[in-house]
């Protein structure tokens, strides 16, 4: 595993473990590991990528090759790391987003073919049970659905200083915290028509996106103060709304084995591959990169009230 001390790792680990499966060497740069004793106490660490790198091409050189590399390092890393995992014959796991930029994506996917490997990625909102029986329900006949996202996850300063507060390195917030919510978007509602952003900077974006079958108006921040009210009573860092036709869908319990059931389905050979993941990258590069509307035709109602 690469990224072992950082926050989604232990939900990796988790789901290694609850896999049956063995943790044999991980990567990090900061030593803040002890969560190892909680799940693989016996795994070789270290801090050095060259290190490690030796030690797993030693492996697989002796023929004790591992099957698989867990990949949590910062998204900007995810690229190489996934090629590191190629040329070791194994295949990868990747946490969010596989690349910041849609062009690498063709050239993992000739690399995956080349080597006879299989890259996968985590997203899983797609294994959600409330979101699953809401996909099973939904009716896409008729008028486009109506469909509102809110994300507000509020970031001490820590996180200006960060690879995250980089955008270089994390993609900004569209990417960081909107990837997996525009995924959902898109594997409920169909394919990007066209989109248009309204606002974008170091801790919020807004903006419009038309789907195949769905109008989204989205609003996503990091900034404690955006926290609606009751939020900030409850001293409650977190609010995540998507409404449907001004239906809410609830999914707010129901996280806690999602990466578990993600790994259950990877190792089964059925795992979301560079392909479903592909709508969703290329849509937050383009909002990333395209120039702000100078008009707002369907403002979010949050932005709206404020």
């Amino acid at each position: 595993m690469t990224g072992v001390a950082g926050y989604i790792a232990p939900r990796h680990l988790k789901a290694i473990k609850d896999t049956g499966n063995d943790l044999i060497a991980v990567l990090d740069p900061h030593d803040s590991v002890g969560i190892l004793d909680s799940y693989f106490p016996k795994a070789d660490y270290f801090r050095e990528f060259e290190r490690f790198e030796r030690h797993l091409e030693r492996l697989h050189f002796e023929g004790r090759g591992i099957d698989f590399l867990s990949i949590c390092s910062p998204n900007h890393l995810h690229d190489a790391h996934i090629r590191l995992a190629l040329r070791l014959d194994a295949n990868a796991i990747c946490e969010k987003p596989l690349v910041l930029n849609p062009w690498n994506l063709d050239l993992l996917e000739a690399l995956e073919s080349k080597e006879d490997r299989r890259i996968f990625t985590l997203l899983q909102l797609r294994v959600h049970p409330s979101i699953l029986e809401f996909k099973n329900e939904l009716n896409l006949g008729g008028n486009k659905k109506e469909v509102e996202l809110t994300y507000i996850t509020s970031r001490g300063s820590w996180y200006d200083f960060s690879w995250k507060g980089d955008s270089s390195k994390s993609g900004g917030v569209v990417t960081n915290i909107g990837i997996h919510f525009f995924d959902l978007l898109i594997w409920l509602f169909g394919k990007r028509i066209t989109s248009e952003t309204y606002l974008l900077n170091s801790k919020q974006g807004s903006g419009f996106i038309e789907l195949e079958n769905a109008n989204v108006s989205w609003f996503l921040s990091i900034d404690e103060n955006d926290l609606p009210d009751e939020q900030k009573q409850k001293s409650q860092k977190t609010f995540r709304s998507i409404s449907v036709d001004e239906t809410e869908l609830e999914f707010s319990g129901g996280f806690t084995d999602l990466h578990t059931e993600v790994y259950k389905e990877t190792l089964s050979g059925n795992g979301f591959t560079i392909a479903d993941a592909r709508q969703s990258i290329e849509l937050v590069h383009s909002i990333r990169t395209e120039q702000l509307s100078d008009k707002i035709n369907s403002p979010h109602k949050y932005l709206l009230s404020q």
